[in-house]
C-alpha cells in the first residue's frame, strides 16, 4: 500500500478528483460568464436595433420634411410671381422689364429703383421741354434797344431813313 498513499494528496482525495473538481468550477465559473456576455449581447442587439428603428423614424420624418421644404418653395415661387403680377398691375407707367426679382423684397428693390429712374427721366424731359418752349401768340412789343446806335444813327432812325 505504499503506492496509494503516493496517489493521494494531504486532503485524503485522490489527485484525479479533485483537479476534476476544480476543473468542473472553472467550466461553471467560465459558463456563468458566457451566460453574463450573451445577455450582454442580447442586450446590445435590441439596442442596435432600437437605434435601428429610431434611424429609419429619423429618416421617415426627413423625408416628409423635405416633402414639406419642397413645397413650401413651390408655395413661395407662386406668392412671389403673384406679388410680382401684382406690383407690374399697380404700376402702370412703370416698364414691365424693369420689375424683376426672385423674392418680394427684390421685387419691392426693383419697383423703387424702376421709380427713381422713371422720375429722373421726367425731371429731364420736363427741364428740356421747358428750355424749348415758346410763348404762344405774338411776341410782346418791346420798344428798339438804340443803345448800340452811334449818334447819326439814332437821328435817322428817328427821322425814319426818309431820303
Amino acid at each position: 500500500m505504499p503506492d496509494n498513499k503516493q496517489n493521494q494528496n494531504p486532503s485524503g482525495e485522490e489527485p484525479e478528483t479533485s483537479r476534476t473538481t476544480e476543473l468542473e468550477g472553472l467550466i461553471a465559473e467560465k459558463d456563468e460568464q458566457l451566460a453574463a456576455k450573451d445577455l450582454r449581447l442580447s442586450e446590445l442587439e435590441q439596442a442596435i436595433a432600437s437605434k435601428d428603428n429610431q434611424i429609419a423614424a429619423l429618416k421617415q420624418s426627413m423625408a416628409e420634411l423635405e416633402q414639406k421644404l419642397t413645397d413650401l418653395e413651390n408655395s413661395l415661387s407662386q406668392v412671389v410671381s403673384s406679388y410680382r403680377a401684382l406690383a407690374v398691375k399697380s404700376n402702370p407707367g412703370m416698364p414691365e422689364e424693369l420689375i424683376a426679382g426672385d423674392s418680394i423684397e427684390a421685387i419691392d428693390k426693383s419697383v423703387e429703383d424702376a421709380q427713381t429712374l422713371i422720375d429722373r427721366v421726367r425731371k429731364e424731359l420736363e427741364a428740356e421741354i421747358a428750355g424749348a418752349r415758346v410763348p404762344a401768340g405774338a411776341p410782346q412789343r418791346t420798344p428798339v434797344d438804340l443803345s448800340a446806335l452811334s449818334p447819326q444813327e439814332k437821328i435817322q432812325y428817328a427821322i425814319g431813313e426818309r431820303r
